[in-house]
C-alpha cells in the first residue's frame, strides 16, 4: 500500500478539443503505463463511439507510477474527463473523487465557454488547480497572451503555468513535477471504519457489474463483506483491482486510492453512483455527501423499428443505464409507433450518443420522436403536473398556466460574428443579460427558453460563426409563458408522435413547416390526404397530398358529354368510399425526417 504523502489524485478538465485525452496518453507513455507497442492514440477513449467521434464521453481513470526528482516514488491517479456540456455530470463525479485538477487551455485559442464552466466546478470542489497551456508546438501559439487571459477571465495565477505539447511530448516531465509539488496528497486513516465512494459502475459481459471506487478511510480487500449504504444491500468482494490502464488485480486498496471491485452484483439498482460503501461488520457512522442526482432536461420517445426487438431493447436499456447514470427511461405506448420507452437525457448530444450506442453496442435500429423538455402544468385545482410528453397534455379548460424551463447561456464568440449571434438569440426569444470583452472575443450571456435551444440552436450557432463560437449553459428555473399544444392530423386522425408544445407566436410557422414537410414525405394514395396542424379545435395550417388518378374516360370515343360525367361521378363515389374506409400508412422514415425540424 502506498504512503498517503506519495499519492496524488487529479482530474484533467478542459474545453472540447483542447487536448485532454492526448495529454493523458503522453502521461501514460512517460510513466511507462503501456509499452510503445500497446500505445495507441486516445488510449483512454475505449468506447468505439468515442474513437469514431473523437470526443470523450465517459470519464476514465488510470493509475501511474512516477519517480520524482526528489527520488521518491509517487502513485498518480489520473481521471480523463469529457469536455462537452452534456457530460458535465461525468466531470462533477470525477472532481469529487480527486483533490486537484489540471486545467488545460489551448495556447492558440485561449479560454472557451466550457473552460470557464469546468474551472468553476473545480474551484467549487476546493481543488488546487495547475494551469497547463497545450499545443505550444503550433506556430499560432501565444502563451503569454493566453496566460494573461486566464488571469483576467478565471482569476487563476497562471504565470507559472506548465507549457506542454501533448502531441510531441514536450514539457511532460515539467508538468509531472508541478503535479507533485502543487497538488495536495489525500487525507484518510487506515484504522478508521471503511468508507468508500462509488464513483462509477458499468456492465462487463464477462465479469458482470464493475464498480469504480475511491477509498476515503479504512481498507478494501478481497473476500470482505461490504454494504452499500443508500441501496441497503450487502455483497462479498470477489476481486480488487486498479487500471494501469490495463486492469490489474491487487490485494487491497487503502485510503486515498482509486480502483475497482467485482462482487457478483447482478442488479443495476444496487449501484447508485455517489453511494457510500462500508464494511458490514464495522460500518461507518455517516454516509458521504455523494452527488446531487442529475436532472434530465431533454426527453424523447425511443421505439424499435421492428416490434419484435422490444425485449432486446428493454434489456439493453438496463445495461446502458448502469453505465450511464444520467440516462433515465420508462415504458410508453404510442398508437403510431407501438411499444417503446420515454427516455430522459442531459442534452441533445447525450441523446445522439445514447442512440448511437444502442445501434453500435446492441445492434438495435430505433425510431426517436421529436425531443421535448419538461413543462410544469399548473391546474385550476392547484395541483402541478410534470409534462414529459406533449400527448399527455390535459384538457386546456382545466389548465391555469404552463411553465417552461429557462437556461442561462454563456457564449464566447470572435467579435466579427457577434451580430449574427445576437440575432439568433433574439429570434429564439432570448433576453440579453450581459456583454463583455476578453481581448478580441465577446462574452455574451443570454437567458433563453430551453425548448428553443433543444431544436437546432447549437447547429445554427456553429454554422453562423464558422465553428468559432463556444457555448455552455446551466438551468435557471421555470417561468410562465403562453404555450400551446400543436397537434398534427392526417385525414382527421391525430398522430401523437408528431404533436409538439410551442409558444403561441411560433405555433403557426412550426405547424406550417411540419405540414409542408409531411406533404413531401407521405406517399400518394388512391384518395386525397389532408394534413392539418391544429391547436385544440382550430386548424392553423393545411396541406393536401394529391390522389392517384386513373383516366376512366379514355375508352370513350365521341358521344354525349353525359357518358363522360357518369363515369367521373362513379369514380368520385368510389374515391369517397375509399377515403371513408381507407387508412393512410405513414412510413417510418416519414416520421424520422419530419421530426428533423429545421427552421432555416
Amino acid at each position: 500500500m502506498t504512503e498517503l504523502k506519495n499519492l496524488r489524485n487529479f482530474s484533467i478538465v478542459a474545453h472540447i478539443d483542447h487536448g485532454k485525452s492526448t495529454l493523458a496518453d503522453r502521461l501514460i507513455q512517460f510513466c511507462g503505463g503501456l509499452s510503445d507497442r500497446e500505445m495507441k492514440e486516445q488510449v483512454l477513449d475505449s468506447m468505439e463511439l468515442e474513437r469514431e467521434r473523437g470526443i470523450t464521453i465517459k470519464a476514465q481513470t488510470v493509475r501511474l507510477k512516477y519517480q520524482g526528482d526528489d527520488g521518491n516514488n509517487y502513485i498518480l491517479n489520473l481521471m480523463d474527463t469529457p469536455g462537452h456540456v452534456d457530460f458535465s455530470y461525468e466531470v462533477s463525479r470525477s472532481l469529487a473523487a480527486c483533490e486537484g485538477s489540471i486545467l488545460i487551455v489551448d495556447s492558440t485559442q485561449g479560454v472557451e465557454a466550457q473552460t470557464l464552466a469546468n474551472a468553476y466546478q473545480a474551484i467549487n470542489n476546493d481543488h488546487e488547480i495547475v494551469p497547463v497551456l497545450n499545443k505550444i508546438d503550433l506556430p499560432s501559439s501565444e502563451p503569454d497572451r493566453i496566460k494573461d487571459q486566464i488571469e483576467e477571465i478565471l482569476g487563476i495565477n497562471s504565470q507559472e503555468a506548465a507549457l506542454v505539447s501533448a502531441k510531441t511530448g514536450d514539457g511532460i516531465k515539467d508538468l509531472l513535477e508541478k503535479i507533485i509539488k502543487k497538488l495536495p496528497s489525500p487525507s484518510g486513516n487506515e484504522s478508521d471504519p471503511l468508507k468508500c465512494m462509488l464513483v462509477d459502475s458499468w456492465y462487463d459481459s464477462y465479469l458482470g457489474v464493475v464498480v469504480l471506487v475511491r477509498v476515503i478511510d479504512g481498507k478494501l480487500s478481497k473476500n470482505q463483506k461490504i454494504r452499500f449504504m443508500a441501496a441497503g444491500v450487502t455483497h462479498t468482494i470477489d476481486r480488487v483491482g486498479i487500471f494501469s490502464p490495463k486492469a490489474e488485480e491487487v490485494d487491497s486498496l487503502g485510503p486515498g486510492e482509486i480502483g475497482f471491485i467485482n462482487s457478483g452484483i447482478k442488479s443495476v439498482s444496487d449501484c447508485k453512483v455517489g453511494d457510500t460503501i462500508t464494511e458490514e461488520k464495522n460500518p461507518a457512522k455517516d454516509p458521504l455527501p455523494g452527488f446531487k442526482p442529475s436532472q434530465p432536461v431533454v426527453f424523447c420517445g425511443m421505439f424499435p423499428v421492428d416490434s419484435d426487438d422490444y425485449e432486446h431493447l428493454r434489456d439493453s436499456m438496463v445495461k446502458l443505464a448502469l453505465n450511464d447514470s444520467s440516462f433515465s427511461y420508462e415504458p410508453e405506448v404510442s398508437p403510431a409507433l407501438g411499444y417503446g420507452f420515454r427516455c430522459g437525457f442531459l442534452g441533445l448530444l447525450h441523446l445522439e450518443i445514447i442512440r448511437d450506442r444502442f445501434e453500435i453496442e446492441f445492434n438495435l435500429e430505433l425510431v426517436t420522436t421529436a425531443p421535448s423538455v419538461v413543462y410544469k402544468v399548473n391546474m385550476n385545482d392547484g395541483s402541478v403536473i410534470d409534462l414529459h410528453n406533449p400527448t399527455d397534455m390535459p384538457d386546456p379548460v382545466k389548465i391555469n398556466n404552463i411553465e417552461e424551463p429557462w437556461i442561462k447561456a454563456t457564449i464566447l464568440v470572435p467579435d466579427e460574428y457577434l451580430g449574427p449571434v445576437l440575432e439568433l438569440c433574439t429570434s429564439k426569444r432570448g433576453i440579453q443579460k450581459n456583454l463583455s470583452y476578453a481581448g478580441t472575443r465577446a462574452l455574451v450571456e443570454y437567458k433563453l427558453p430551453l425548448n428553443e435551444v433543444v431544436f437546432d440552436f447549437y447547429d445554427r450557432l456553429k454554422s453562423i460563426t464558422k465553428g468559432y463560437a463556444s457555448f455552455d449553459y446551466e438551468m435557471t428555473g421555470y417561468e410562465v409563458n403562453d404555450l400551446v399544444k400543436v397537434s398534427i392530423l392526417i385525414n382527421g386522425e391525430p398522430v401523437d408522435a408528431l404533436s409538439l408544445i410551442v409558444h403561441r407566436d411560433r405555433s403557426q410557422s412550426r405547424g406550417r413547416t411540419l405540414c409542408s414537410r409531411l406533404k413531401d414525405l407521405i406517399p400518394r394514395q388512391q384518395f386525397k390526404v389532408a394534413i392539418q396542424a391544429a391547436i385544440g379545435g382550430k386548424i392553423i395550417a393545411r396541406e393536401t397530398v394529391a390522389s392517384f388518378r386513373k383516366d376512366v374516360t379514355q375508352k370513350l370515343y365521341g358521344g354525349d358529354v353525359t357518358r363522360k360525367n357518369k363515369l367521373l361521378d362513379k369514380q368520385k363515389k368510389g374515391k369517397k368510399r375509399m377515403k371513408q374506409f381507407g387508412k393512410v400508412d405513414i412510413p417510418q422514415n416519414a416520421f424520422l425526417n419530419a421530426l428533423k425540424m429545421n427552421e432555416n
